[in-house]
C-alpha cells in the first residue's frame, strides 16, 4: 500500500495505516534515536526537563528536584465512576495549560479568585511507545459538565451547555479529568498542568526557541509584536505566542490552537540542538525549572516515577506525533462558541480506545485545522 497525506489547515500529514498518528507502517526505516526522541514533550513542553533528566545520572540532585514536585491524587479524587482502564499497552495523558493571574501571573489579568485551563491536549501514546497523536480540546467548546469533586473536596454541579474550561475554573485537575473521561469515554492515565511562570522559566532556561513568522504579530492582548522573519523568542515571548489569538488568522480560539501546536514543534526541533548531556548546568536549569512549571498527577510526583515515565517514551520523535483538534463546529447560537461534531468526535475516541490511528474522515466537517494561523509560524 502507497503511502497518502492529508492536508489540515495547511499542515500535511502522513496517513499511516488508513488515518493520522498510530503505528508507522511496515518497512519504515527509523532513525536513531535523538535528544529530542526522549522528550515526549513533543506534546507537552514545559514537562521537558522532566525527560532530560531521567538520564543524566545526577542522583544527587533528585532530593532538590524531588522538593519541587507537588502531585494530585486524581484516582482519590475521581473513585470509581470512571471509564474502565483497558490495559491494550496504550497510555492517555491529559495536558492543562492553567492561566491563573494571581501572584506573579497578575500582569496577564485581573486575579478573579480561580484558574482556567486555556490549553488543553488529550495526548494517546499508542502500544509499543513508538507513535503518538495529540487532540488538542478548544477551551470554547460547549460541553455537558459532569458533576465532580472540587478542590477542597466539596461536591461541584454539573452542567450543560459548560464551556469546557470551566471544569478546571470550578473544580480543578480531577473536574477537567472528569469532564475529559466523559466526553470521551477514556480513562486519563495521567496528568500534568503546566502553569504561566514556570513556562517562562524554562523556556529561558533553554536558550529560547527559534522560530520564523511569515507575516507580522501584534497582538495587544497577549503583548506580542514580531516583526515578518527568524526570532528567537525568549520566555515572555513565548508566552506571548501561545496566548495570542485576535491578531492572527480568523481570531478564534481554533486559530490559537494552530499557533500552540507550531511552536511545540519548533520547541522540539530546539531541543534537538541545546546540547543538554554536554551541559551539567543548563541540564539541572532545565531540571529544576521543570519540576517547578508543572503539577502532575500523584504517580508522577516523583523524579524516580518521572524517570521511569520518560524511559518508556525514549524512542517517541517529533515526526512520530500527529496533532489535530477534537471535531468542532461553530455554535449556531454563539459564534464565539464551539460545539462538538458528534460523528467526528466518536470517531476520534472510537480509534484512540481501540489505540488505532485517527481517520482522516474524522476531521473533514470540523471547523479545528483549516485556518491559515499554522501557516504564520514555523520553526527556524
Amino acid at each position: 500500500m502507497t503511502e497518502q497525506s492529508t492536508s489540515t489547515g495547511g499542515r500535511i500529514l502522513p496517513l499511516r495505516s488508513g488515518g493520522l498518528g498510530g503505528p508507522p507502517r511496515r518497512g519504515r526505516r527509523r532513525k536513531k534515536p535523538s535528544t529530542a526522541r526522549r522528550v515526549w514533550t513533543a506534546v507537552a513542553w514545559a514537562a521537558a526537563a522532566m525527560v532530560l533528566v531521567g538520564g543524566s545520572g545526577l542522583g544527587l540532585l533528585w532530593f532538590k528536584l524531588n522538593g519541587n514536585l507537588q502531585g494530585i491524587d486524581i484516582n482519590q479524587a475521581l473513585g470509581t465512576d470512571r471509564p474502565k482502564n483497558i490495559d491494550n499497552g496504550s497510555m492517555d495523558i491529559l495536558v492543562l495549560g492553567s492561566d491563573s493571574r494571581s501572584g506573579a501571573n497578575s500582569e496577564y489579568g485581573a486575579d478573579e479568585g480561580a484558574a482556567r485551563s486555556d490549553t488543553a491536549m488529550v495526548v494517546h501514546v499508542y502500544q509499543g511507545r513508538k507513535t503518538a497523536s495529540v487532540v488538542s480540546v478548544p477551551r470554547d467548546t460547549l460541553v455537558e459538565r459532569p458533576k465532580c469533586t472540587g478542590r477542597d473536596g466539596t461536591a461541584v454541579a454539573g452542567a450543560q451547555r459548560a464551556m469546557f474550561n470551566t471544569a478546571y475554573e470550578v473544580g480543578g485537575p480531577a473536574c477537567a479529568v472528569k469532564t475529559v473521561e466523559a466526553m470521551s469515554g477514556i480513562r486519563m492515565d495521567h496528568f500534568i498542568e503546566v502553569e504561566f511562570t514556570g513556562f517562562k522559566k524554562l523556556i529561558d532556561e533553554l536558550g529560547g526557541v527559534d522560530i520564523t513568522t511569515t507575516q507580522p504579530i501584534n497582538d495587544t492582548k497577549s503583548h506580542l509584536n514580531l516583526p515578518p522573519g527568524t526570532h528567537t523568542l525568549d520566555g515572555e515571548q513565548s508566552l506571548g505566542l501561545v496566548r495570542t489569538r485576535k491578531s492572527v488568522g480568523d481570531g478564534s480560539d481554533l486559530g490559537r490552537i494552530q499557533l500552540q501546536q507550531a511552536f511545540i514543534k519548533a520547541f522540539i526541533n530546539q531541543v534537538k540542538d541545546v546540547g543538554v548531556f554536554s551541559s551539567p548546568k543548563k541540564l539541572l536549569g532545565l531540571a529544576d525549572a521543570g519540576t517547578k512549571a508543572i503539577t502532575p498527577d500523584s504517580e508522577l510526583d516523583s523524579v524516580n516515577e518521572l524517570m521511569g515515565f520518560a524511559k518508556g517514551l525514549s524512542a517517541l520523535g517529533a515526526e512520530d506525533v500527529d496533532m489535530i483538534t477534537m471535531p468542532v463546529k461553530y455554535d449556531p447560537d454563539d459564534p464565539n462558541r464551539v460545539i462538538p461534531v458528534e460523528a467526528g468526535g466518536d470517531q476520534v475516541w472510537r480509534a484512540l480506545k481501540r489505540d488505532r490511528p485517527i481517520p482522516a474522515s474524522a476531521v473533514e466537517d470540523s471547523a479545528g485545522d483549516k485556518g491559515d494561523a499554522a501557516s504564520v509560524v514555523g520553526s527556524d
